[in-house]
Order: C-alpha cells, then structure tokens, then sequence
C-alpha cells in the first residue's frame, strides 16, 4: 500500500458555542489541515496521485474558510466549529474529488489548531 500526505493552511476564527471557558470567545488560528491517501497501485510515471492536483483542492476549499468567521458560514451555523467538525468537513468536500479518481482513498484528515494540537475525521 502506498501512501502519500498533503498539506495546507489558512486562518479562521471561530467561537465554541456551549463551552465552558477560553474558547467561548471570539479568537482565531492559523490552521493547518494534513490529508493522507492511499492505493495500492501507481501510474504509469511511478505516482499514486499528483501533488499539484491534492493540493488544488486543498487550496480551494482552505480558500472558503480562509479569514472567515467560522461560525456564520452554513456547515458551522448549527454545528460547532471545533477541529473535529473542521476535520470532518474538509474531509467530506476533498472525498468528493478524490472518488474521481480510481484506486485512490482518502485515508484521513487532520486539522491542527496549534502546532500541538489536533483533530482527525477518518471513516475506517
């Protein structure tokens, strides 16, 4: 199996509705969002997928959430805009465009709030 990984950033703020503490407030982060796919085969050239072409739809979906307030945007208006649920949405939009691709899986999504702490959404 092979196995290759994405990476992308951008900054949001958000505010955790129902929590108790910090976090309740209005604050922001520079997040940054690791994918992972894997196949079991490679194409002609020798790749499993082209990095420019993860990274094109990582960058546009990133580009959606970037400098926004999280929580006025559709997917977070009723669920919160923890990492977790982030993880979980950028999962969902990228899974849309990697299933173009046959013997390609989407493996995993990681959000970092911080450089030590993360969320992942996987369906294994």
């Amino acid at each position: 199996m092979f196995e290759i990984q994405v990476e992308h950033g951008f900054a949001a703020g958000h505010a955790l509705r129902g929590y108790r503490g910090k976090c309740e407030n209005v604050h922001g982060h520079n997040y940054r969002v690791l994918a992972r796919l894997q196949g079991e085969n490679l194409d002609a050239i020798g790749l499993l997928c082209d990095f420019k072409d993860i990274k094109a739809w990582l960058r546009e979906i990133g580009e959606s959430l970037d400098h926004q307030f999280l929580n006025d945007l559709e997917p977070f208006q009723k669920v919160n805009p923890s990492a977790e649920n982030l993880a979980r949405y950028i999962f969902e939009r990228l899974q849309e465009r990697i299933r173009q691709i046959p013997g390609l899986s989407l493996e995993r999504v990681t959000v970092f709030e911080t450089d030590t702490t993360s969320a992942s959404y996987h369906t294994q």
